[in-house]
């Protein structure tokens, strides 16, 4: 299942062990969730499609997903989000799959008939968002569209001291992106599992299952570290109105995570998530 799903990914062409790990992690996911040979799915932050080929795949000829994301064509690298999409449309998976872009969820002309999606899918997209606000008039908006939420982040609560790094780098981005305006990182909102259950809570959607799914190979951990290390210096001269010691506390922060590293092995989160209706 997985190398058939991997060769519709344009990663598949120079990234295949990369995208194959991606992948097993998101056939967890949909596993988890349920997803239908038949189904109509709606998947809100599809980025280049991880999600939204693994969907396809479930789904089967009979079934169809829609992917939508706020970012452009443009947008991502080494692959754009739009290269990918195109791939995935060219692809045997194409004949289900819909992905378009600079689709803003809660723009008052983005809507969809009552219950037309039996899924509607958010999956590890909720850290991009702008405020915890976001994520709930997302969540509130959504209802009326489908059956069943399912929903998708890592976990921050983590179960062997190897996540560490992962958290703290994590945490390290949250901390400055707080102070932006815009952005295009992939850390703008730090939501913990709490945090997302109350906003789900809030916005009518009551939690049916819920699970935190371990995929120890994948190499999200160690992206978000290396991103951290490399820009940190950055990301603090460009922001004038931090407050000197919230500046000196992230670099110490960021010299915890430097000692850590060299001494401890690096795994990712898990990832925390639920269907609900």
């Amino acid at each position: 299942m997985v190398d058939e799903i991997v060769t519709c990914m344009a990663s598949n062409n120079d990234m295949s062990d990369i995208q194959r790990i991606q992948t097993e992690h998101r056939v967890k996911l949909a596993e988890f969730w349920g997803v239908k040979a038949g189904a109509r799915v709606l998947e809100i932050g599809c980025g280049q499609g991880d999600t939204t080929a693994v969907l396809a795949h479930f789904v089967k000829e009979n079934g169809f997903v829609h992917g939508v994301d706020i970012g452009s064509r443009a947008y991502g690298a080494p692959i754009t989000l739009g290269e990918s999409a195109d791939y995935i449309m060219r692809s045997a998976l194409g004949k289900q799959v819909k992905m378009e872009f600079e689709i803003d969820i809660l723009a008052s002309e983005v809507e969809f008939p009552i219950n037309s999606f039996d899924y509607i899918v958010l999956s590890h997209c909720s850290w991009y968002l702008e405020s915890h606000e976001a994520l709930l008039s997302i969540l509130k908006k959504i209802r009326k569209w489908g059956k069943q939420l399912c929903f998708a982040e890592w976990d921050t609560n983590i179960n062997t001291i190897e996540q560490y790094p992962h958290v703290l780098a994590v945490l390290i981005q949250a901390q400055y992106e707080s102070f932006k305006q815009t952005s295009e990182a992939n850390v703008r909102t730090l939501f913990t599992p709490s945090d997302i259950r109350k906003l789900a809570s809030e916005a009518g959607w009551k939690i049916e299952n819920e699970d935190s799914i371990y995929s120890p190979k994948l190499q999200d951990g160690e992206w978000e570290v290396g991103q951290v290390l490399s820009e940190f210096e950055t990301e603090l001269n460009h922001l004038n109105d931090m407050p000197e010691k919230l500046a000196s506390l992230i670099k110490s922060e960021v010299s915890i995570l430097k000692d850590h590293i060299q001494k401890q092995e690096m795994k990712p989160l898990s990832t925390f998530t639920f269907t609900a209706r």
